[in-house]
């Protein structure tokens, strides 16, 4: 329900609410949407866990949260207190039914009112949870649930969550949310590819040579070591955030822009993604694990000693070599890349053109580039496309690669919402496009699984990279055994 002003009015649950995802991502982004006067004065966030709080130690903690994750200028006393009025607090055992009961008498909005469950736990609790919401009655027409990654650990827990989640609301109100997908430079390749004569055309394997995506953080496992050590990099961020990206690039034009026909598309590049089978594992799939080493000046210890497990066989690092069975990307590669403890923290998209097909400068053979459309999703949001250009001045035909660039910040002055703010209203407003449908999922983890199995029966331990590096040297081996080499700003 909205009103004019493009406010709306909704009650939202988080489970997980004392958590690091609620505290850190999901209560600075609604009190962000609040300030922007997207929240009408009847919203209300209740917040659930099995900790023994009440309502004001849900809102001191979250007034903290506030003052640790955003920026001091963002938090205005008033407009803090406003929010934190917002805030309740209850406590519920996933397994009781009574606690769900007490949970529907708290908010006792009526059938028509919009109710977001947002499930930031562990997936096993999904199934479970939605079980148990629709028991008492909490899964009305207008009552939406959040499904955070990943999505099982394999391709039979995956439809488990699915069919688990799926018996108690529709496909239709089931969002399972990628942040990525919330970025606004994720957003904008649509517009870049759709709204512009100029892309299209030339988007396909006759004028682009290869695809990079990359996503390389800085950062260890941050107390995520329980969780991280049965996912992995593969389960962690290549099944979802680097695999929509893929799709995003290598999709056909949607007939409309809905939310099916745009997952439609999605899903048929993951339908047409090459298998990857045990025997080109070595050739197409580099594991890395992170030791110690420099980040920032400083020295940081190895993912086995932050885990706290000696033996682990983890990966923190992984590079696959994808390839699309389609006309439009017939042999042209996508290298996806992403780690931890890397060298910088840096999310980019970066489409290599081909060669000009005849050179008529030849004193500047050494001096040509192909042309590359770098897409930047953090942390400086923007796109830039290298073009070779003259050297102004005398002395013949000089030519120098020089970019043409477009950051966000300076085009677009103001504020960027985070993605989570976006996604938020998203789920709010009932519209499904940005979030993964559940045979998405499905297609994506069949293509990994297969990997997973063949990593496993080899047995054999990740390739060592110091932190603040760029990852193990075969990496760069097996993109250079191709001719061609990672983009030089991540080197």
């Amino acid at each position: 329900m909205t009103n004019p002003s493009g406010s709306f009015s909704f009650d939202i649950v988080v489970f997980g609410a004392t958590g690091d995802l609620s505290l850190r991502k999901l209560i600075p982004a609604l009190y962000l949407r609040d300030v922007a006067g997207q929240l009408n004065d009847d919203v209300r966030i209740f917040g659930v866990a099995r900790s023994g709080h009440d309502d004001e130690d849900f809102r001191a903690m979250a007034l903290a949260a506030l003052d640790r994750y955003l920026p001091g200028e963002a938090v205005q006393p008033a407009a803090a207190e406003r929010f934190a009025a917002r805030l309740h607090y209850q406590h519920l055992d996933a397994d009781a039914p009574d606690d769900y009961r007490r949970l529907k008498a708290s908010l006792d909005g009526g059938a028509e009112r919009i109710t977001v469950f947002y499930l930031a736990m562990a997936p096993r609790y999904f199934g479970p949870v939605c079980r148990r919401l629709a028991e008492a009655g909490l899964n009305s027409a207008a009552a939406r649930v959040v499904l955070e990654k990943p999505i099982g650990q394999d391709l039979a827990s995956a439809q488990a969550v699915n069919d688990a989640v799926g018996a108690a609301f529709p496909e239709e109100r089931i969002f399972r949310i990628d942040h990525y997908l919330g970025k606004e430079t994720v957003q904008n390749l649509m517009a870049l590819r759709f709204a512009n004569a100029l892309f299209e055309p030339l988007w396909h394997r006759g004028v682009i040579d290869h695809v990079q995506v990359t996503v390389a953080e800085k950062i260890g496992v941050e107390g995520r070591a329980d969780y991280y050590d049965q996912a992995g990099a593969m389960r962690d961020m290549v099944q979802n955030h680097l695999l929509q990206l893929l799709c995003l690039v290598a999709m056909e034009p949607p007939n409309a822009f809905e939310a099916d026909a745009v997952r439609d598309e999605k899903l048929k590049v993951l339908q047409a993604l090459r298998p990857i089978d045990e025997r080109e594992l070595s050739e197409r799939t580099v594991r890395g694990q992170y030791g110690p080493g420099a980040i920032d000046g400083g020295v940081v210890p190895g993912y086995a000693e932050e885990a706290g497990r000696p033996d682990t066989t983890t990966e923190t690092f992984v590079v696959v070599k994808a390839e699309v069975g389609t006309w439009r990307w017939a042999g042209v590669p996508f290298y996806l890349r992403t780690g931890k403890r890397l060298a910088k923290r840096r999310s980019e998209i970066v489409v290599q053109f081909r060669p000009v097909p005849h050179l008529m400068f030849p004193g500047a053979v050494r001096d040509m580039v192909p042309n590359r459309l770098v897409i930047r999703l953090q942390p400086d949001e923007g796109i830039s496309l290298q073009m070779m250009t003259k050297v102004p001045g005398p002395g013949g035909m000089r030519l120098r690669a020089a970019p043409l660039n477009l950051s966000f910040a300076d085009a677009f002055h103001g504020r960027q919402p985070d993605a989570y703010e976006r996604l938020l209203m998203d789920v709010v407003r009932g519209n499904p496009m940005l979030f993964m449908r559940c045979d998405e999922v499905e297609a994506a983890w069949r293509w990994v699984e297969p990997m997973l199995d063949g990593w496993a029966a080899a047995g054999e331990m990740p390739k060592p990279y110091a932190a603040g590096s760029w990852g193990p040297s075969a990496a760069i081996g097996l993109i250079e055994r191709d001719g061609r080499t990672w983009h030089e700003d991540m080197r």
